[in-house]
């Protein structure tokens, strides 16, 4: 080989890096060979000019398909008590269904809180609230308490009890204004099911904003948001009835919560507030709406 036609196509400070490309080279027909620098200082694989086009483009192949794996995510941190959330939840429900039920508040406290479109728009906000704790029989209420249990414990795991709930409240009460204030004055609903899809968007969406800056492929970066809008097709548009809106509502409105709360900035914060605070706020938001609804 001539070596006044020949062309650096690699260069090592190693030997051996040098002779395991020169073998992938020669794998494919490319002859060159390996020589020490004219200073020592590194080792030159050279091939001959006229395949040295070809040769950089196996090299590159090679260096591409024997790339080191990127690193696995850190484990997320998982925080405790998550239970609790999902108790007070249950007793919420249940208790909202009891006393309703038994007549020991006003008779016409359940029309006082459905979700109306008319009543919303006339400044009724409250209804946003209280709708989220009424239901209309005993399977309306039981699948809501036991999706709500599910994706609540998830949350308070991933979020923390306080602020998981206290995201879900407020997402889930934010979509029903949202549906409230821009939907048909004829429109009525009633149903946790938007929080059940709130706390469904804030989970997606805060795994992945923790995951955007992690050296991950994309696939995996945005994964828990795609599980997310599956889980939202496959469980909220099913059965007859259901309020599809409310349901797209909540989790976009949880989704936009979950992310902001995974910043940097805001996360900080929360986490310097106590979980019992946070989850006070949620049951302290649902409280005061209930007070308007009964002494409007």
């Amino acid at each position: 080989m001539d070596g006044a036609g020949l062309t650096i196509v690699f260069r090592s400070r190693r030997r051996r890096e040098c002779d395991e490309r020169l073998l992938v080279l020669t794998a494919v027909g490319v002859e060159g060979f390996v020589a020490p620098a004219p200073d020592w200082s590194e080792f030159l694989l050279q091939v001959d000019a006229a395949q040295a086009e070809l040769a950089v483009r196996h090299l590159v192949q090679y260096e591409a398909e024997n790339r080191a794996p990127l690193p696995p995510p850190p484990p997320p941190s998982l925080y405790p008590h998550a239970w609790i959330g999902c108790a007070a939840y249950v007793l919420v429900l249940l208790g909202v269904a009891w006393v309703l039920s038994n007549g020991l508040v006003r008779l016409d406290a359940f029309d006082q809180g459905v979700l109306d479109a008319a009543r919303v728009q006339r400044g009724e906000w409250w209804r946003a609230w209280t709708a989220l704790t009424l239901h209309l029989d005993g399977p309306h209420l039981a699948a809501n308490l036991g999706a709500g249990v599910w994706f609540g414990y998830l949350a308070g795991r991933q979020m923390g009890v306080g602020t998981a709930w206290l995201l879900t409240v407020t997402g889930a009460a934010l979509a029903n204004l949202l549906e409230g204030l821009t939907g048909p004055p004829e429109h009525q609903a009633v149903g946790a099911s938007t929080a059940v899809f709130a706390a469904l968007g804030a989970m997606s969406a805060h795994s992945w904003r923790e995951r955007l800056q992690l050296p991950q492929r994309w696939a995996r970066r945005w994964g828990p948001l795609v599980a997310g809008v599956i889980l939202l097709g496959w469980t909220g548009s099913a059965g007859e009835g259901t309020d599809l809106v409310a349901h797209v509502a909540g989790f976009a409105v949880g989704a936009a919560l979950g992310a902001l709360a995974a910043l940097p900035v805001v996360r900080a914060a929360l986490d310097r507030t106590p979980q019992w605070l946070t989850g006070a706020a949620a049951l302290g938001s649902v409280a005061i709406a209930w007070s308007c609804a009964l002494l409007d």
